[in-house]
């Protein structure tokens, strides 16, 4: 099966279902050979931050000579951006021969594609492809809550909650505590724990179930702040400088467990400091020892994180974040205001929305930041129309939006008025995607 056919064959599944169990991903794996006992894993859940802990632990594992892999959702332009091997997205026909294993084995189980969640298909084609590549450890990044994602394959060594907040309601729960009750389910027998900042409020879930099973979780914190746990498992990390324009320096010192790592600069907004410091802890447990602090350095000055304030033209400014509820678009506005530091010239915001998600929240978090707002949709079968949005804006803000349905014009429109103060586009990862591939094609 080569690129498109897999590309096919996946859109055939069910794409957007969830399987109240693990059956189907076991029996593919099953299928397989069971390619998640070949490796180690360290499985990353949470409401926001999921994604870059799972690409930062990757590559802090990376440094140390272990050979890692990233899983990832979802894709912004390419479904191989989903399986990253050494740091990178993996082939073409390295994607096409991991579907098409994955595939053979729905088929001998019976049923064929359409008998499993792409998601399902997805995770047993990634796990395939990295025990064929010879991964020493994977990190997972689950898709949805936790007690049945299909990543919930995996007994991972280590298991991260990077935190918790209102998303997915509609299955995993209206309140907070049923949230992160489903997530708490990836800790298991055995694993290493890690609790996110953002786990504060609900930690008492977290730290029951990691007693069940006897476990001693780190937690994560900023400054002299408050801990769950006790102080030789806690990680603080201390934010020395912030940036202060779109592309400019964050560094901070972080103090594992087991080493204190000083002088780490990557070039993004704060809201990223917490997740290199839950990665850290992450490396920590995966390897059971302090890392070397000048490869950690080095691997993560070189990090980036494609669709979250991704800086994608300088001069004049081009953000893409891809924050999709009220909890990511309030720590975005946050952004903007610490990079944009003069209210008086703040970016224009071009925001395209799922019809699934809180757009008035999200609205309701970023129109503070933000000079102005166009809204606009994207081909996507899920996105809310621009007319509607406009109509949550004007509910929310009181003003009625500009309207450029297309998103290229959109864009175009924004850049062209906003001037130097630039522009940001959010609303979510479809949004964020298709203009990634229209910014970079020019």
């Amino acid at each position: 099966m080569d690129f498109p056919g897999s590309i096919a064959a996946l859109e055939g599944a069910l794409t957007f279902g969830i399987n109240p169990s693990l059956d189907g991903i076991r029996a593919l794996t099953d299928a397989l050979g069971r390619p998640q006992d070949a490796f180690a894993s360290v499985q990353v859940t949470g409401t926001n931050g999921k994604s870059s802990v799972t690409r930062l632990t990757a590559a802090l594992l990376a440094a140390e000579g272990v050979t890692s892999a990233a899983y990832t959702s979802p894709h912004l332009e390419s479904y191989t951006e989903r399986i990253e091997l050494g740091g990178a997205p993996c082939s073409e026909a390295d994607f096409a021969l991991a579907v098409s294993a994955a595939l053979d084995a729905a088929s001998r189980i019976g049923g064929g594609a359409d008998a499993f969640t792409e998601f399902e298909l997805l995770t047993a084609a990634a796990l395939w492809l990295m025990r064929e590549r010879g991964v020493d450890v994977a990190c997972l990044e689950v898709g949805m809550g936790g007690r049945w994602d299909a990543t919930s394959v995996v007994d991972p060594a280590v298991a991260v909650i990077t935190g918790v907040g209102l998303d997915h309601t509609e299955r995993l729960g209206s309140t907070v505590d049923a949230i992160a009750h489903d997530k708490a389910h990836i800790i298991k027998p055995g694993s290493s724990v890690v609790l996110g900042p953002g786990t504060l409020g609900v930690a008492a879930h977290f730290l029951e179930r990691a007693d069940g099973f006897d476990l001693h979780p780190r937690f994560v914190t900023e400054g002299d702040g408050e801990t769950v746990v006790a102080e030789e498992l806690t990680v603080r990390y201390v934010v020395s400088e912030r940036p202060s324009a779109p592309g400019g320096a964050l560094k901070l010192d972080v103090r594992g467990v087991h080493a204190a790592y000083g002088g780490i600069s990557l070039r993004v907004p704060s809201f990223q400091a917490p997740n290199v410091a839950t990665a850290i802890a992450a490396a920590e447990c995966a390897l059971g020892r302090a890392l070397g602090p000048a490869r950690a350095r080095h691997a993560l000055a070189g990090m980036a994180f494609p669709g979250r304030f991704e800086l994608v033209a300088a001069d004049p400014p081009v953000v893409l974040d891809g924050a999709h509820n009220p909890q990511a678009a309030a720590v975005l506005a946050a952004s903007v205001a610490e990079v944009w530091p003069d209210g008086r010239r703040r970016p224009w915001c071009v925001l395209g929305v799922l019809a699934d998600k809180d757009a008035a929240g999200i609205v309701a978090a970023i129109d503070p930041a933000v000079d102005r707002i166009v809204v606009t949709e994207t081909d996507s079968p899920r996105a809310r129309g621009a007319g509607d949005l406009a109509a949550v804006v004007e509910g929310v803000t009181g003003a009625w939006p500009e309207i450029r349905p297309d998103l290229a014009d959109a864009i175009a429109h924004a850049r062209e008025h906003a001037g130097a103060a630039g522009v940001l586009v959010t609303g979510s990862l479809y949004t964020v995607g298709r203009a990634r591939a229209l910014l970079r094609s020019r």
